[in-house]
């Protein structure tokens, strides 16, 4: 495995507590790797204070991974002062999901660098052993291809399509709407999730998406887990309004969930429904930092 030094970035809230934060350290150092600024921060920078963290973390050579602390919310107001010319001639992998699916889908659509939707510090105080086996499958460029291997999918739509993997959390993807860093849904396989939010509130960012023709030229679709809304529930959202010709499966493992699948958010991929599969295809999603720049 390429990657040994990992650096901390902190783009939301913060780890409130100094235990769970060694825990995370004390996890990845058993695997082998070095945590270069493990310690605990009791104030959340500012806006552009972040972003300036986020570029010292791209830039400097000796870190192989920035991960994010955890997520929560306020990623979004970063946005304005990331600089994606300097992270595009800096490539290296950045990892993280919830609130981080800001920066994950706007490095991607802005550099063509693939990052990764995957557990934070804060969730690997305890991590599950199915976490841990997709996170390192990613760590070392994915050589399992299969991104559902292991886990339990649930076909809502027959089908097979191909397209870009993108998405992440519906309500942090949804306020991106209307700004310049709204996602681009055309051509992807895209993935959906959220937590604690209520079926109507669930219903009235969906129906957004729809409204603003952002599943038109979706070719396939994954539902990850909505806790506190039934998965019928979302299904039953899109079909009243769509008619969907496209695969639709839900795998639980996605989402705010104990055992979850680190997905390369970028990279090509195949849903196939009648083999419960998502599989990278094309080249493989070689790390950034091992890219030609």
């Amino acid at each position: 495995m390429s990657i040994k030094n990992i650096r901390i970035i902190t783009p939301s809230w913060l780890v409130k507590s100094r235990k769970e934060l060694a825990l995370g350290v004390k996890t990845l150092e058993r695997l082998g790797f070095t945590v270069k600024n493990g310690g605990f921060t009791a104030k959340l920078p500012s806006e552009k204070e972040r972003a300036a963290q986020i570029h010292a973390a791209f830039k400097d050579k000796a870190t192989d991974l920035i991960l994010a602390q955890r997520g929560g919310y306020s990623s979004l107001r970063i946005l304005p002062y990331i600089d994606y010319a300097l992270i595009k001639r800096n490539r290296k992998p950045i990892a993280g999901f919830s609130d981080m699916s800001t920066l994950l889908n706007s490095i991607y659509e802005r550099t063509g660098m693939v990052t990764l939707h995957a557990p934070m510090l804060w969730n690997l105080s305890e991590p599950t052993t199915f976490t841990m086996n997709s996170f390192l499958n990613a760590l070392d460029g994915f050589p399992n291809r299969e991104l559902f291997s292991e886990a339990p999918v649930n076909v809502l739509k027959p089908g097979k399509a191909s397209g870009t993997l993108k998405g992440g959390n519906l309500v942090t993807l949804t306020s991106m709407t209307g700004t310049e860093w709204e996602i681009n849904t055309d051509g992807t396989i895209l993935f959906l999730e959220d937590i604690d939010e209520k079926p109507h509130q669930i219903d009235r960012w969906l129906s957004q998406w729809i409204l603003n023709g952002k599943f038109k030229k979706v070719n396939g679709l994954i539902l990850g887990d909505f806790r506190g809304t039934e998965t019928a529930q979302v299904f039953k959202v899109l079909t009243s309004q769509l008619k969907l010709k496209i695969p639709v499966v839900h795998c639980p493992y996605i989402g705010h969930v104990k055992n979850k699948i680190t997905l390369p958010v970028g990279a090509k991929v195949t849903l196939d429904t009648a083999r419960a599969s998502l599989l990278v295809t094309g080249p493989s999603p070689i790390l950034p930092s091992r890219q030609a720049k």
